[in-house]
């Protein structure tokens, strides 16, 4: 029930019709008595700046979910980011400081680098390969950088954006060791698919499957089905993995803990979440 002293959670991007955080985050509420909504609002990318700063003017907002294609134009627009947005170059969370500052973060990779100590991989002085410098990429190499890896490998088709990754790593943690230009593999302790190979029938698979270890934990992202072609590969050969909604349910109790609300695990998301 929504009622004047609800909390609004606005879940901005466009378009709103794929959007699943409200039927996560709403059930967990709803259940845990917390007097908060997630409500999807779809604005256009020529009205978001207008709009992002009009939004944070409401008596009852509390903050806001950002998804594509806003994650990116936010940062220009808020007056605090954490590391990890600033490394990633992206925001998907904003919310209200009690002085009425805009704070964002970044929770793609902390999802993700959850999920891989969950299951009982250990990340600090680890050797990392990420395939896809982009959004999600970035936003994984940030939280990687940040749990303590001792080596970054960074591919992307487009170097000068895996360039500008490196860049931005090194200039937040200057002591990790990054290289780009390589999608090779072999001898990495976790290797990441962040590109959107496998969301598509007849995707080539985005790394050479034969070097992988099986001693590797192989992450994906891809989330329009649970065993990608890729996962079935690196299962194939005895990696352990993690599939692509992991990160999902991985990242929202840090959510939670951002916006200040009680947290759970991504197991209790799993069970009370709306969708398959």
């Amino acid at each position: 029930m929504i009622t004047g002293t609800t909390k609004l959670i606005a879940h901005l991007g466009y378009p709103t019709e794929s959007f699943k955080a409200p039927l996560i985050y709403n059930p967990y509420f709803e259940k845990n008595g917390i007097d908060a909504v997630v409500v999807p609002m779809g604005c256009r990318p020529e009205d978001y700046s207008a709009f992002l700063k009009l939004l944070f003017r409401l008596s009852n907002i509390h903050g806001a979910l950002i998804t594509m294609p806003h994650k990116i134009s936010t940062m220009a627009l808020l007056d605090e980011t954490s590391t990890n947005a600033k490394v990633a170059g992206s925001c998907n969370a904003v919310r209200l400081s009690s002085d009425g500052r805009l704070i964002g973060d970044m929770f793609d990779g902390e999802g993700f680098v959850r999920g891989v100590l969950r299951k009982g991989k250990k990340v600090e002085g680890a050797h990392a390969l990420i395939a896809g410098a982009g959004g999600v990429g970035s936003a994984i190499a940030a939280s990687l950088a940040q749990s303590g890896v001792d080596h970054l490998a960074i591919f992307d088709a487009n170097e000068t954006t895996a360039t500008a990754l490196q860049d931005r790593l090194k200039k937040y943690y200057p002591q990790l060791e990054v290289t780009v230009g390589s999608a090779d593999p072999e001898g990495f302790d976790i290797v990441v698919n962040a590109t959107p190979l496998g969301m598509r029938r007849g995707d080539p698979l985005p790394i050479d499957i034969d070097r992988i270890s099986p001693s590797t934990f192989v992450g994906e992202v891809v989330m329009t089905k649970e065993i990608t072609p890729f996962l079935e590969a690196v299962r194939a050969r005895g990696c352990a993995f993690q599939v692509g909604t992991d990160m999902l349910f991985e990242q929202i109790p840090a959510y939670l803990e951002f916006f200040e609300f009680p947290t759970t695990t991504a197991d209790n998301l799993r069970a009370i979440a709306k969708f398959g």
